[in-house]
């Protein structure tokens, strides 16, 4: 069964007498199949479709990543890789399953797989814990990250979460040194690295993983520091202005590239990626492969570089003010007085050692 968000009531209707055209067994018995009214109320449904979602607005395209059928990290993992080995642990505590993680091959290259899972169903949803990560969670990525670091594996992640877990058996364990260890282990790897925001990015849940050479968003996926609720919960105190909270967070694919907080926005096919999702496949396939090439003649330090610049390089000239005044040049402006400085204090130990031999010989031929 289809399941329609609130806006989409049109589309219900229009789909519900779709499918009775194409049913030849009807309440009036066998007839026959009325291709041209089929055609014809196909062709209105995908009008009404580009109409609506041509003119989402922040908090509409929010319910759009959350859809209950949109494709979740497991079906990008089963369908875009081959050979897929799945690890489970952190060594410390035990498994976390809101996070699918292993070694596969794409297109016959070696990557790490990252996936934070919400599940399909309720019993999947409770077991994957709605994609929400723990403390022991994040440490398995990290002790892979290093494994794939080693060995030179590009990392692939597929970011669907509404953030970490906030439990109080995940904060006893160290939820935020699990997130910021996990940023710190991002931030210095040397091999390439891929964010795919697949649905909600939702805090530091979804940056702790999203620290990438290249952050990719699916165009109705939504990035955010908070979700729209606790937004609008805290600076609101009205739990009901979701729309005004999520136009001023800026959430959206488009409003995040125009920030350059994201690097690239792969197109849904019309009505969201769960309308087709065979498309919305070749269109991640497409983009991972682009992204992968871009890396291929780059050494470890150049990777680590772009990286370092990426991030370095945000809200530097766009943002909430006009114009910054923050030189382009992310390297530190010196004048040739500070030059020598630097200079000097980088061979200090070996004039101090120069100077002493200096007085020694001064002092042997006074003596």
């Amino acid at each position: 069964m289809k399941n329609y968000l609130n806006f989409e009531s049109e589309i219900k209707n229009l789909e519900i007498e779709l499918d009775k055209l194409k049913d030849p067994y009807n309440d009036e018995g066998l007839s026959e199949v009325d291709t041209q009214n089929i055609s014809k109320l196909q062709n209105e449904i995908d009008s009404k479709l580009k109409d609506i979602y041509s003119k989402l607005d922040s908090w509409q395209t929010t319910l759009v990543a959350r859809h209950e059928d949109r494709p979740k990290a497991k079906h990008f993992i089963d369908n875009l890789f081959e050979d897929f080995i799945s690890l489970s642990g952190d060594r410390f505590y035990g498994e976390d399953q809101s996070v699918i993680c292993g070694f596969a091959k794409f297109e016959n290259k070696s990557v790490l797989v990252i996936g934070q899972e919400k599940g399909e169903d309720l019993e999947t949803r409770i077991e994957r814990n709605f994609g929400m990560m723990r403390p022991e969670g994040y440490r398995k990525t990290i002790r892979l990250m290093k494994i794939a670091n080693k060995f030179k594996i590009p990392v692939i992640s597929f970011i669907d979460t509404p953030g970490a877990y906030p439990g109080v058996g995940a904060e006893e364990r160290g939820q935020a040194e699990a997130i910021a260890r996990s940023i710190e282990c991002c931030m210095e790897l040397t091999v390439p690295t891929i964010s795919i925001i697949i649905g909600e990015g939702g805090s530091g849940g979804a940056i702790a993983l999203a620290s990438s050479n290249k952050v990719l968003m699916l165009e109705n996926a939504i990035y955010s520091v908070i979700s729209p609720e606790g937004c609008a919960t805290i600076l609101w105190r009205d739990p009901k202005k979701t729309l005004e909270a999520s136009k001023a967070m800026k959430l959206s694919s488009k409003d995040l590239f125009d920030l350059k907080i994201i690097d690239e926005i792969i197109s849904e096919p019309l009505g969201g990626a769960h309308r087709d999702k065979d498309l919305i496949l070749e269109n991640v396939r497409d983009s991972i492969r682009k992204n992968l090439d871009f890396f291929l003649n780059m050494d470890k330090e150049e990777i680590l570089l772009h990286r370092k610049n990426k991030f370095l390089s945000i809200g530097r000239n766009k943002g909430f003010i006009s114009k910054s005044k923050i030189s382009d040049s992310l390297a530190m402006d010196t004048n040739i007085l500070n030059k020598f400085i630097n200079k000097v204090s980088n061979y200090k130990n070996y004039l101090i050692v120069i100077l002493i031999f200096i007085i020694l010989v001064v002092a042997l031929l006074f003596l």
